[in-house]
């Protein structure tokens, strides 16, 4: 296979959460470049040499950052031998509905067992050769847009007795849906409700944020470092959350940063600026970084390497790469206020550009930003029309998101 068709494959990462809300897994989404509409799973001899290329070369941890990956595969793909190239211990291979199983399928699906993989079952529709499969298939998926939830009632009552197998809710848009199939029993929910912003009349923000939307309006409007450090003071845990995260091996500091005024410091406005938005997404006081942050900091990461990767962008300099991150990162932040994205924008003295894009989508920016949402949802139709659109070349595309998705593993670990 030529290394050209290699380069036109896109890649996508969709998060898998567990019933706590927090990462189990990612499932890995690939589609050639070359109609950017039919799965690499579609066409064997692409899809074996692809898909076990690429996830070497991207690095599978810093894609998976430690959790296992779920894996389509089409029936010649389950067949082939290439499939033993992948780590076993972190590779769920899901059996794509259209595999029709017979006894060669569930053969081969045992040998796969016993040498390590997981197994699951896509978009769950009963057939007759199932049966084999229930006593060695670890998770079940079912397609919520697709299945209404009648039928995923009834399917789950019927499988009763298989209680070793794992139910995976898929396309969960809204938290409602999340709750119902959450007092079901499901066990792990795969898509963006978690990202959708819950909007209440009249909730009051957290303190926290009003204090950390003070300290970017601060930075944005130049004010001097012992301003900010007055601000920071007025809620402490804020002032530990921000020495955590300059702390973390994503920064790439030598020595550890011992104080807040230190902080404020050392990293200059640039990229106090950058923590501080980050900042916002680690309210809970935990170490590990939340589904919501690793979005937006893949989001302004790969969005800021991609402006750089632009030749007509460099003309702009160190700025309008700045500004991609901040469109990346604060993309989400009407998610983590539960206000309307507009109220959060308007307490912020933004570029003009990252106004823009964060409220409609327009701009150069806003066009990135737009890529960076149809990757993650999986639409390569879309994401390959746009990329072209936006001057960018698959590789570049992808490339980029891997450093993100590596830069961001790093946000909850503390440097030695």
């Amino acid at each position: 296979m030529s290394t050209a068709i290699e380069e036109q494959v896109y890649l996508g990462r969709q998060p898998i959460l567990d019933r706590s809300q927090a990462v189990f897994a990612y499932e890995l989404l690939f589609r050639s470049g070359r109609s950017a509409t039919a799965s690499v799973t579609d066409d064997f001899l692409a899809s074996a040499t692809v898909i076990i290329n690429t996830i070497s070369q991207m690095g599978i941890d810093d894609v998976l950052e430690g959790h296992f990956g779920f894996l389509n595969v089409s029936c010649d793909l389950l067949m082939s031998d290439m499939l033993e190239l992948l780590p076993s211990d972190r590779i769920v291979l899901e059996i794509l509905e259209s595999v029709e199983v017979d006894d060669k399928v569930v053969t081969r699906c045992r040998e796969l067992k016993s040498k390590g993989f997981a197994l699951a079952i896509d978009d769950y529709r009963y057939q007759p050769g199932y049966d084999d499969l229930f006593e060695i298939v670890d998770y079940l998926k079912f397609d919520l847009l697709t299945t209404p939830s009648k039928q995923v009632i009834a399917a789950v009552d019927q499988l009763g007795r298989w209680d070793k197998i794992k139910f995976l809710a898929e396309k969960v848009e809204h938290r409602d849906q999340f709750e119902l199939y959450h007092g079901m029993g499901f066990s792990l929910f795969q898509g963006y409700f978690f990202a959708k912003p819950a909007v209440i009349s009249g909730r009051k923000i957290h303190p926290n944020q009003v204090t950390l939307l003070r300290v970017l309006g601060q930075i944005l409007n130049d004010a001097e470092v012992t301003e900010i450090n007055d601000t920071f003071q007025e809620c402490p845990s804020l002032g530990l959350g921000l020495l955590r995260l300059v702390n973390s091996v994503a920064v790439g500091l030598r020595n550890k940063i011992g104080s807040l005024h230190q902080a404020l410091v050392v990293l200059g406005k640039r990229q106090l600026l950058r923590w501080a938005q980050l900042l916002l997404y680690s309210q809970g006081g935990s170490d590990v970084p939340s589904p919501l942050m690793t979005m937006a900091a893949v989001r302004g990461k790969a969005m800021e390497l991609l402006c750089d990767v632009r030749s007509d962008n460099r003309r702009h300099g160190r700025d309008l790469c700045d500004r991609a991150f901040m469109t990346g990162v604060l993309s989400l932040v009407d998610v983590v206020v539960g206000m309307e994205k507009a109220q959060v924008v308007q307490q912020l003295n933004l570029a003009d550009d990252v106004r823009e894009a964060l409220l409609t989508c327009g701009g150069l920016l806003g066009q990135m930003l737009l890529l960076m949402e149809q990757l993650e949802r999986g639409d390569f139709k879309a994401a390959a029309i746009l990329s072209r659109e936006l001057n960018l070349l698959p590789e570049a595309v992808n490339q980029a998101q891997v450093d993100a998705m590596r830069w961001a593993r790093h946000l909850g670990e503390v440097a030695p």
